[in-house]
């Protein structure tokens, strides 16, 4: 994930190759791919996420996408992609990192081990830890629960990857300022949870 500016590839070959990178490697790729301050290759991967996994979705699931045009499913089907592409993707994963920046400010109050405010990374990295942590859900879309209950715990285990190797945090902090976005992040905005409910219905 370091071969141009900014610490990551750019381009189709770059984010496919930081896609297989972050769910074959994901300690390394994390460590050398988040760069202070550079949260634009970031934006761009997670949208590519969000891109196919709706792509999954609409092809495997056209029930599931809203009618926007009454008179052709194929339309409404592209007006939803470019929303997610140009609109949802970018917002949820903005939300997504400023709870997971809440959660990492709550998880690093200093008790009595050391760990404050001042060891942890900056807001940049945790929305590149976000964003990456993604990965899995890019399979996702297809609409077999089971899969895409394993790919949002995949990228939930990726998320507190992220978050440890750009904050420091002890284990157990981590997990907890992991678990919110996660839920947040995969589990509302990649239907995860809706997933789990209907296993759980079954």
């Amino acid at each position: 994930m370091s071969d141009s500016a900014g610490g990551r590839p750019r381009g189709l070959r770059g984010i496919a190759r930081t896609w297989i990178e972050v769910l074959v490697r994901p300690r390394r790729a994390l460590a050398n791919g988040i760069t202070p301050g550079d949260q634009a290759p970031a934006l761009t991967f997670a949208v590519a996420v969000a891109a196919a996994f709706t792509l999954g979705l609409i092809a495997s699931d056209p029930g599931a996408v809203p009618v926007v045009v009454p008179s052709s499913a194929l339309l409404s089907g592209l007006v939803v992609f470019l929303v997610v592409v140009a609109l949802a993707a970018p917002v949820g994963l903005h939300l997504t990192a400023a709870v997971a920046t809440v959660s990492v400010v709550l998880a690093s109050v200093e008790f009595d081990d050391g760990v404050g405010l001042r060891d942890r990374g900056g807001v940049s990295e945790t929305v590149q830890a976000v964003a990456y942590a993604s990965s899995p859900m890019a399979l996702a879309g297809p609409a077999v629960p089971e899969f895409r209950v394993l790919c949002g715990a995949y990228a939930a285990v990726l998320l507190v990857v992220g978050l440890r190797t750009v904050h420091g945090l002890g284990a157990v902090r981590t997990v907890a300022a992991a678990l919110p976005p996660a839920a947040l992040g995969y589990g509302v905005g990649y239907r995860v949870v809706a997933a789990a409910r209907t296993l759980l219905a079954a």
